[in-house]
């Protein structure tokens, strides 16, 4: 069947469940064609196609008829846009031609070959009806307010008609579908047809006598589902034959979508064991504590199968069944090749290079996308058969991008929250992306979007505001917690609420904090106590400069790097009593696009210590391996200034991690730390340069290493008072109480509305 429906008040409108169960018959069944039909403006539906819950049409007729195009392509229609071309005289004659009546108000929207004003009903003079027939135009005047000037013949059903013969479809298998006295024309071609719930009592009227006209009682959606089983497009057994069952719901209360397992496997012996994280990453007991107690609880995340192995894969396991007791681990099976393609080569060549405004490294694969998609829809399908009735869904980061997308059609009654741990770019830099309008239309499937800070959440805004019209429904001041204007992430005010195609999103800063308890655990112990001994003797009367990040072209470690040499150039007195130490943390070994990089900063360090090494004095150290934590931070204590200059960077948590070691010690050590790091716009007391800058990276440094005790020290507290009191598990109750608010307004406001 063909399903040729008019937008507002009927495919957009009516009850939600009835628009799910449309759009999911529409979505799983491939014998049905969707037009829309619209007095709309193509550029006015376009936004329409962003929203992933909505049905993509094959077939797009717009300006009230006038516009005809491919819904996949967007290109028209020919031969039938061609002959629609031929009639229409041209924008400017029409207007100069009727510049002269009175009362017309040109309406301020976009539209093709068609004028369109408003104007009251005595504006409609019989002088101007004969100076539109004058131009061999249609002159179509509804709800007493708009008045359309057309090609001669034009119309919505004329248009659909045409489609319909040059399709060599049979006018038997059309069902149209309409709401007011502008779809009357569809209605005129002999199509079936429905006037869903509400219609406008003037199209009832014109249509009452048609017997292949259904008059709904229900509204919307919900009266093209009536018109579906009515004329009997699906077979005997109706609509809900073809749908899916989706109702099959899990148990977790709390799903939990990372793309990191909470332990890590490893093989030995020919055999997969799991053993605890390795990896100093604070975010994952924290998000392992809210399933602690009684908490019913899903974590999804991927696991490479092999299916040459004998033993069949095991989807669930669990993951401490003494402290989780209800937490299981639902693992989504992946091959190793989609694993390379989604998260070591697509991730890491087209979104992160994006993502932190280096849009010139990206590399822009269809074949990768279709495999991020693949995997993202696995995600989902897992994530739709863990959740229970109404439970919260948190998903992280930007390789699960398209997870809302896919999730949301399966399960409308889950509360999505994502939060994107990496840096959200500008519009005009995240805009490069080919997939933009589906990535942002998957995202404004969520309830809920957390950032680190307010910029990022603003950036995101202004992206939707190039993919769909949105609406600001609330906002606040950045100010007392983020700077505003002292640095280059400030921002004083942010949206907190949103409302895009009829749905409210809340969107939140939330930085991400340290477990400084766990730093304290640390410096207590055995292995960082001997390695604290062990450095201040090898650097016993050099005062240290501290560098710590991974192989990456974002980090900014050859600029730092030209700027250390550039500092012992200028101030020579330095020589011999400063000491740069760079641990730089290798990069996977599939990823081979660092391998340049790494060049450039090996032969920068062996220029330097060329130049200024002195017998007993090396000025660059550098450390090209992974430090297990416990080390780390014996180098943090040991630093006098921290040196953290990410040309551009989410957040930042090793920045953290040096003030919690130099707090808890009473130390006084500086960070000197880029504006362009998320932790910039919160980190109050951190000297902030600009890595983008040489002059500015040098001389922050040479600052930093100069300022008084009593600075350095106040300088110190303000900084470890942010750390200590915004710390991890700060950060996941706070996300998960907007979370949960955000839930609550919505469930109030739907009752107030019933």
């Amino acid at each position: 069947m063909m399903l040729a429906t008019d937008l507002d008040g009927t495919f957009l409108a009516g009850d939600p469940d009835n628009r799910q169960r449309l759009y999911q018959l529409i979505s799983a069944h491939p014998g049905i064609t969707l037009v829309f039909v619209t007095g709309r403006g193509l550029e006015v539906v376009v936004p329409l196609l962003s929203d992933p819950a909505i049905p993509q049409p094959d077939y797009i007729i717009c300006d009230v008829g006038a516009t005809v195009v491919d819904g996949k392509t967007l290109q028209p229609v020919y031969p039938v846009q061609s002959e629609i071309d031929a009639r229409w005289p041209g924008e400017q004659l029409i207007l100069q031609k009727l510049a002269a009546f009175p009362g017309l108000e040109r309406q301020q929207v976009p539209q093709q070959r068609r004028c369109s004003w408003f104007c009251e009903p005595d504006a409609v003079t019989d002088e101007l009806r004969a100076a539109v027939e004058a131009l061999d135009c249609d002159l179509l005047f509804s709800a007493g307010m708009y008045l359309d000037c057309l090609p001669r013949g034009v119309n919505k059903g004329s248009t659909l008609q045409r489609l319909v013969e040059h399709l060599d479809e049979s006018l038997d298998d059309v069902l149209v579908a309409g709401d007011t006295l502008n779809d009357l024309s569809m209605y005129e071609q002999g199509f079936k047809g429905v006037c869903v719930g509400e219609s406008e009592a003037a199209l009832l009227e014109a249509t009452g006598d048609r017997a292949k006209v259904l008059h709904a009682r229900l509204s919307g959606c919900g009266g093209i589902l009536e018109a579906i089983s009515h004329f009997g497009f699906l077979g005997p057994l109706g609509v809900d034959s073809e749908l899916r069952d989706l109702q099959i719901k899990g148990k977790a209360d709390l799903v939990m979508v990372y793309h990191r397992l909470p332990y890590e496997e490893v093989e030995q012996d020919g055999k997969v064991i799991r053993r605890p994280p390795s990896s100093p990453n604070g975010i994952l007991p924290t998000l392992l504590s809210f399933f602690a107690g009684d908490q019913q609880g899903s974590w999804v995340a991927w696991s490479i199968h092999d299916p040459r192995r004998r033993e069949g894969f095991e989807v669930h396991t669990k993951v401490d069944a003494e402290r989780y007791p209800n937490l299981v681990a639902a693992r989504v099976a992946l091959t190793k090749e989609d694993v390379d393609v989604f998260y070591k080569r697509f991730s890491k060549e087209a979104f992160w290079p994006t993502l932190h405004t280096f849009w010139e490294r990206a590399v822009f694969r269809e074949e990768d996308w279709a495999v991020f998609l693949k995997v993202n829809r696995l995600f989902a399908e897992r994530t739709a058969a863990e959740a229970a009735q109404g439970a919260v869904v948190w998903l992280h980061d930007y390789n699960l991008w398209m997870v809302p997308a896919f999730l949301r059609p399966l399960r409308p009654d889950l509360n999505i929250a994502f939060f994107h741990h990496t840096y959200f770019p500008s519009a005009d830099v995240f805009n490069v992306l080919p997939w933009r309008r589906e990535i942002i239309g998957s995202l404004l499937q969520c309830d809920y979007i957390g950032f680190h800070i307010p910029r990022q959440a603003e950036n995101f805004v202004d992206v939707v505001r190039g993919v769909a019209p949105l609406e600001v429904v609330e906002e606040t001041g950045c100010a007392p917690r983020y700077l505003t204007y002292g640095c280059a992430v400030g921002l004083e005010r942010m949206a907190t609420r949103i409302k895009v195609h009829g749905r409210e999103i809340g969107l939140g800063a939330h930085p991400v904090g340290l477990d400084v308890d766990r730093v304290q655990q640390v410096l207590d112990s055995e292995v960082c106590q001997e390695q604290i001994t062990m450095l201040r003797k090898e650097l016993e009367g050099i005062r240290v400069v501290l560098s710590v990040e991974r192989l990456d072209y974002t980090k900014g470690t050859y600029a730092k790097l030209l700027a250390f040499e550039a500092l012992l150039e200028a101030h020579p007195e330095l020589i011999g009593k400063v000491s740069l130490i760079t641990i730089c943390v290798p990069a996977a070994r599939e990823m081979t696009i660092y391998a340049e990089l790494l060049g450039q900063i090996e032969q920068a360090v062996g220029r330097i210590n060329g130049r200024f090494s002195r017998v007993g004095w090396t000025p660059v150290q550098f450390f090209y391996r992974a430090v297990p934590f416990d080390q780390l931070v014996a180098y943090y204590l040991m630093a006098d200034v921290m040196w953290i200059t990410p040309l551009r960077d989410g957040l930042n948590l090793v920045a953290k991690e040096y003030v919690a070691t130099q707090g808890l010690c009473g130390g006084a050590g500086v960070l000197v730390l880029s504006e362009f790091a998320g932790a910039a716009a919160e980190l109050h007391g951190a000297l902030l340069t600009n890595p983008h800058d040489p002059h500015d990276l040098r001389d922050g440094l040479y600052i930093g290493l100069t300022l008084g005790r009593a600075e350095r020290e106040a300088r110190l507290r303000e900084l470890f008072g942010v750390v200590q009191h915004n710390d991890i598990r700060r950060w996941g109750d706070e996300f998960l109480q907007a979370v949960r608010g955000v839930h609550r307004e919505a469930l109030e406001h739907s009752d107030e509305v019933a």
